[in-house]
């Protein structure tokens, strides 16, 4: 199953783990990499010493290749680049900012770099950048999102016609169904975070996963879109805010509400209804908690029966 992402990452499938928050962990990172995937630690939720800690542990823990997560708004973004280079971590995905600003920092010191964006205009600065590798999240997808809206499926197309790139499709991705469709769209590989977050391996709450794996059509939604656009699931702390919103609140009463630590409140310490629950729409389609050799195994025997039967005389036209 080689090509672009396989070969940039020296991995064996183009299967990358999301860099969830509070998901994340050198446990879920070290269990994707062993499987031969892409795992990511999730630097998001995470102070410099406590990365620290987390990359000391999976440099045990694996003899794979693996990545960190760093979303460039992370209020110790300074602290957290100069630790992945002094701990030499290999590969680096960033988001949720400028790619030109640290781009060529880290690849001054040997590190592989990939983008997160939702839009077409920002693969050019990308280019422009440096970044080795585009990740193209359509709004499906759990977290933080983009205000446009754009569905993975409108988006993969537009971004492989305007970049030339390796291609990493993110959004609504968690069966091997999925995965081909991306691939067919023209992604080189796939970035799955939902499906991983809901595995034995992550650092989630259990009280988390057992909502994760409850969720139903229609269980989540994008809000605080004034602010900075999340997909949660429905709970009390969801419908306070779209309550909140729809009275006209300002971006001023909407921090106030967020306050400090919602994530971590919910997803890490299993507060289930005034924590901010972060998950994608394909929530809906897990039906239990596995281990990641299990999901690994899942994804890949679909992927290959989806590309079979394509070839069939049922698809020929």
């Amino acid at each position: 199953m080689e090509n672009k992402i396989t070969q940039i990452f020296n991995i064996k499938y183009p299967i990358i783990q999301a860099g969830m928050v509070w998901c994340s962990g050198w446990k879920l990172a070290a269990a994707v990499s062993n499987q031969g995937g892409l795992g990511l630690l999730g630097a998001g939720s995470m102070h410099s010493e406590v990365l620290n800690e987390h990359i000391t542990k999976i440099k045990k823990a694996t003899d794979k290749p693996w990545g960190v997560n760093i979303p460039l708004l992370y209020p110790e973004i300074d602290k957290l680049i100069d630790l992945v280079i002094e701990e030499d971590v290999k590969i680096v995905f960033t988001s949720a900012g400028s790619p030109a600003k640290y781009t060529a920092k880290l690849k001054a010191h040997g590190i592989i770099v990939a983008h997160v964006i939702a839009n077409s205009r920002f693969a050019k600065k990308c280019e422009d950048s440096g970044v080795d590798v585009l990740v193209a999240e359509g709004f499906e997808a759990g977290g933080h999102n983009s205000r446009e809206e754009t569905t993975t499926m409108v988006l993969i197309p537009q971004i492989h016609r305007a970049s030339t790139l390796p291609l990493i499709a993110a959004g609504g991705i968690g069966t091997g169904r999925a995965m081909a469709a991306a691939m067919a769209l023209g992604a080189d590989g796939v970035q799955i975070g939902s499906r991983f977050a809901a595995s034995e391996e992550s650092s989630a709450h259990p009280a988390f996963l057992q909502k994760i794996v409850e969720a139903t059509e229609g269980g989540t939604v994008l809000t605080l879109k004034k602010l900075a656009p999340v997909r949660l699931i429905h709970n009390k702390f969801s419908d306070t805010v779209e309550e909140l919103q729809s009275k006209g609140a300002t971006m001023e009463e909407l921090r106030d509400l967020l306050g400090k630590g919602r994530a971590k409140k919910g997803m890490f310490l299993g507060d289930m209804d005034e924590g901010e629950l972060e998950i994608g729409q394909v929530s809906s389609l897990i039906d239990e908690v596995k281990p990641v050799k299990e999901i690994m195994t899942d994804l890949l025997s679909e992927y290959r029966n989806t590309i079979k039967n394509l070839c069939g005389p049922a698809f020929q036209f």
